[in-house]
């Protein structure tokens, strides 16, 4: 009895803990989840804030560019920072800050100070996403990570998907400042759970006097750069355009001196050593393919269902949030996979899901509606999760724990730059193509035809009204015919580019090296 009696008391203090350590973790993926949302809840109302705050068409898409830049400057960095300040520290400045700039934001009066604000929270928010990820595999033992992988592969592929819808809800039934004010009181919740609970390290202040401030700026300059020409790119035209061509020269003149720094510098900002680990290398490129996948098809969607079918943007997020339930509903699995399954099984599954729901794609017409795409949705959502739980545990899992807050920023880096690369080249394939389509259409829409001339005809019948300008509304219809359907297979032929993609990841997986099994065993790190 007494023997008993004394096990069950010292299993107390541990069982408590351990749930200790896990609400400090989820109040801290909650912050990361807001960080990551306010990308996408923003995209959806940007009409509405431009609007609000008198802004020219050109100003309003840096709402969103000055927000990436920033992000992407600092989730690389965010190792260093933590390293330096604590993962307390770190993470309390991040959403302390990233409340804050919200706020801000919300009080903004003008299309400049949106944009420095837009800046200063994308830049602070920005560190607590891959503090969250380094956290996750530092303080808990292996055989937990069938649990905390899903939790973290959830957020970080939910919170993209579900901001069209939210933010459609939030404006339509509010206004744009709720697209901001909505962070305060969960920004605040956060900032205090992180200041009173974590307690994971200890500062490193010493590493303040080695910060490299000449890599940094290199960094800053390259990413951002790099960033600025991947959005802003198709739309100027690329290489025509004098401004990209300024910005590609500088991005390349900081990527030569932040890989220089990278290399020789005491304590550089950012350690790419983690690379040298073949499965971190292969997740990481594999993370970089699941953001074109994310990031491109949370685009496409709503591009067609706005531009074909006229949707408004909470029609749009109503229909897309079939893709959000599917990574709800499959995560829960996905945990329970990774205990039972080889890891690259897993990814393969994965892969080829979403191969298959872009396939079915490429059938897309512009009839298609919430019954056609609710298939390719599911395939999307539920793909998307049994893939980024194992990559995951490949990339950071099996690393040695002083590589890992490092490692976490480089490997969140690849998932945002990927969305980047992948929305730059998704834009430029379907205004070329379109391009291409129209003139190939153009060719066989001529008179000598008889069901062009018939629809001619009925057309001119349906706006005889107009007098003598039927014909003139008559062509214009039909060449607006002609331009959706170019449209529409410029869609295919992205589609068709995302299948082929994702078949070739299944050819990578065979140089992915088993993990480690699941279980057993003590602490992990």
């Amino acid at each position: 009895m007494t023997s008993a009696a004394a096990t069950s008391s010292s299993d107390a203090p541990g069982r408590s803990g351990e749930g200790r350590k896990l609400f400090t973790f989820l109040c801290m993926v909650f912050g990361m989840f807001m960080a990551i949302l306010d990308i996408q809840i923003v995209s959806a109302s940007l009409a509405e804030i431009q609007a609000g705050l008198a802004a020219s068409s050109d100003d309003i898409p840096w709402i969103q560019t000055s927000y990436l830049i920033a992000e992407v400057i600092m989730i690389p960095l965010s190792g260093y920072l933590s390293r330096m300040l604590s993962t307390r520290w770190m993470f309390t400045i991040s959403a302390a800050g990233f409340t804050l700039m919200s706020l801000m934001c919300a009080t903004a009066t003008s299309i400049e100070e949106m944009i420095v604000w837009r800046a200063l929270q994308g830049f602070l928010g920005g560190g607590m996403i891959p503090t969250v990820f380094a956290t996750a595999y530092l303080i808990f033992p292996r055989e937990k990570f069938n649990v905390i992988s899903p939790i973290i592969g959830l957020v970080a592929t939910l919170a993209p998907t579900i901001g069209p819808t939210l933010g459609g809800y939030i404006t339509d039934y509010g206004s744009w400042h709720w697209l901001f004010l909505i962070n305060v009181v969960p920004g605040i919740f956060v900032t205090l759970a992180a200041v009173t609970l974590i307690d994971f390290d200890k500062p490193d202040l010493s590493l303040f006097d080695h910060f490299d401030w000449v890599g940094f700026a290199a960094m800053a300059v390259f990413l951002g750069s790099l960033e600025f020409v991947l959005e802003e790119g198709n739309g100027e035209d690329w290489f025509q355009s004098e401004e990209i061509v300024l910005f590609t020269a500088v991005m390349l003149m900081g990527a030569a001196v932040f890989f220089w720094r990278a290399f020789t510098a005491r304590e550089p900002v950012v350690d790419l050593t983690a690379f040298s680990n073949k499965n971190f290398a292969m997740g990481s490129l594999f993370s970089f393919v699941l953001g074109i996948g994310l990031y491109g098809l949370t685009y496409l969607y709503p591009v067609y269902l706005a531009g074909v079918r006229g949707y408004t943007s909470l029609q749009i997020g109503e229909t897309m949030f079939v893709s959000g339930l599917a990574m709800f509903l499959t995560a829960p699995l996905a945990g329970r996979l990774m205990s039972v399954l080889d890891p690259r099984v897993m990814m393969g599954i994965g892969f080829a899901g979403f191969a298959a729901g872009t396939w079915l794609m490429t059938g897309i017409t512009q009839d298609w509606d919430f019954h056609e795409l609710l298939l390719p949705q599911i395939l999307r959502g539920s793909s998307l999760m049994l893939c980024m739980v194992p990559i995951n545990n490949i990339a950071l899992g099996m690393l040695p724990p002083q590589m890992i807050k490092n490692a976490s920023g480089l490997f969140n880096l690849t998932r945002n730059l990927g969305g980047a690369v992948g929305l730059a080249l998704i834009n430029t394939v379907l205004s070329q193509r379109q391009d291409f389509h129209y003139a190939r259409l153009q060719e066989s829409v001529n008179g000598a035809r008889a069901p062009v001339t018939e629809t001619l005809a009925g057309l001119t019948q349906t706006y005889q009204s107009l007098g003598e300008g039927a014909g003139t509304a008559a062509l214009k219809a039909l060449s607006g015919m002609v331009t959706k359907q170019a449209f529409l297979m410029s869609f295919i032929d992205v589609f068709l580019i995302l299948t082929l993609l994702f078949l070739s990841l299944l050819a990578a997986i065979f140089f992915v090296e088993r993990p480690k099994p699941m279980g057993g065993g003590g602490g992990g790190h």
